[in-house]
């Protein structure tokens, strides 16, 4: 069997590694003209590391970036709401892993090379269609570069993991329109700075119309560390505004960012500082799209972002393409026939993650500062006066499970004690 998969993201490079383990041939094609360490932070929870970790790669992330240790929930005046261990403090068996996204696609890039061959990956042809029959499939390439005739490809299977803007999408579904907005711009950026905590602790803080996430995703060396910041704001009503052209590197004025920096407390550390050290920012909208009543037709499927996107909360976008790739990989060699097998994929993987897109649009396990924010728009003295542990539990931890990452035993705890909560102030 020879596969043939548009695009070297995260899901593409870890399907071609799941496919080799296999004794499946798969060669990539990429628009870009190099695979380059581009991007922000991401993190990549237990259940996708658990199949990184059986291909070999748990060394190549350790050197990469931190095991993550706890999670804490705030809202905007710095009150604790929540805290929970991560990965394997909370009893999982393999860890979860804050990291720069550019870092994450250079260990698969790097695998697929020594594994599969420097051949293996082909940039600078991006996708432009596909014919097939019942002998195979032929996708043609054009040259990215030069906008001129690439190249075709004769395969079994051809895999879209062409991201949110998929041609093979598109060519399934041409009437569908942009994505979906929800009315947040998103503003992220990383750089050297002063480490939080123990350097491998993470934290979302903030309420109903913005929010701020902060996590290390590089070693702390000479008291420094690679801090990844992001700043969401709700600026509009998404259903009735377009959203502003999207792209993952848009750069964005450290001028636009740093009043909305300064709306957030968060214990122990200064967010507004950080912003204001970060050489560049960038800016795109927070998008996704509806679930798809089908993702396969006939030789041709559709992977990660190209099947599924969804909006950046409970850290699960990379972590489904992840699960994909297995789950795509196991199907294909099992079944007698490749069509089979990408109708054995779907049938497994459509339904679980059309569920995480709409967990995410209701705001994912971020959703318990949002309800503490409704509950207490000043402030408290208690979160316990404000909400139980059994209602902040349900709110996260049923994230979690639905979302395939709950730890059977998972160690979670409320806030710290009234005495530990600092006091209400004015926001800035």
């Amino acid at each position: 069997m020879k596969v043939l998969i548009a695009g070297a993201g995260i899901g593409g490079l870890t399907t071609a590694l799941m496919l080799h383990r296999r004794g499946i041939r798969a060669t990539i094609y990429e628009q870009s003209p190099s695979v380059r360490e581009v991007g922000v932070g991401i993190n990549t929870l237990p259940h996708a590391i658990r199949e990184l970790a059986e291909i070999g790669l748990l060394p190549a992330l350790d050197d990469a970036a931190p095991r993550t240790r706890e999670l804490f929930y705030y809202n905007r005046y710095g009150q604790e709401v929540w805290r929970e261990l991560r990965g394997l403090d909370a009893g999982h068996a393999v860890p979860q892993f804050s990291i720069h996204r550019g870092r994450l696609q250079k260990v698969l890039y790097d695998a697929v090379i020594a594994r599969l061959g420097p051949d293996a990956v082909k940039t600078g042809l991006g996708l432009a269609g596909f014919i097939e029959n019942e002998g195979g499939v032929t996708a043609h390439f054009i040259d990215s570069v030069t906008g001129g005739p690439g190249l075709t490809a004769r395969g079994d299977v051809l895999i879209c993991a062409d991201g949110i803007h998929s041609v093979g999408r598109r060519t399934f579904y041409p009437n569908e329109g942009p994505p979906k907005w929800n009315g947040v711009l998103m503003w992220r950026g990383a750089t050297e700075f002063t480490p939080w905590r123990d350097g491998r602790s993470m934290a979302i803080g903030g309420g109903m119309g913005a929010k701020f996430v902060l996590y290390p995703i590089a070693h702390p060396e000479g008291g420094r560390q690679l801090m990844n910041w992001v700043v969401n704001i709700k600026m509009a009503d998404g259903a009735a505004s377009p959203p502003p052209k999207e792209s993952w590197s848009r750069p964005a004025q450290r001028s636009m960012v740093l009043p909305y920096a300064r709306r957030f407390n968060i214990p122990d550390y200064d967010v507004y500082a950080l912003v204001e050290a970060t050489p560049q920012a960038f800016e795109y909208p927070m998008c996704d799209r509806d679930p798809l009543p089908r993702w396969t037709f006939g030789r041709v499927t559709l992977l990660g972002d190209a099947a599924h996107p969804m909006y950046p909360v409970g850290s699960n976008g990379a972590s489904q393409a992840i699960l994909d790739a297995r789950a795509l990989a196991d199907a294909l060699q099992k079944a007698e026939h490749p069509r089979q097998a990408l109708h054995a994929y779907e049938a497994d993987r459509r339904p679980k993650t059309a569920e995480v897109v709409r967990l995410n649009r209701k705001g994912g396990p971020e959703r318990v500062i949002d309800e503490a924010e409704k509950r207490a728009p000043g402030g408290f003295e208690s979160i316990e006066d404000v909400m139980t542990k059994a209602e902040r539990a349900a709110i996260v931890g049923g994230y979690a499970g639905k979302a395939g990452f709950a730890a059977a035993g998972q160690r979670q705890g409320g806030a710290t004690s009234s005495a530990a909560t600092p006091t209400p102030v004015a926001a800035k």
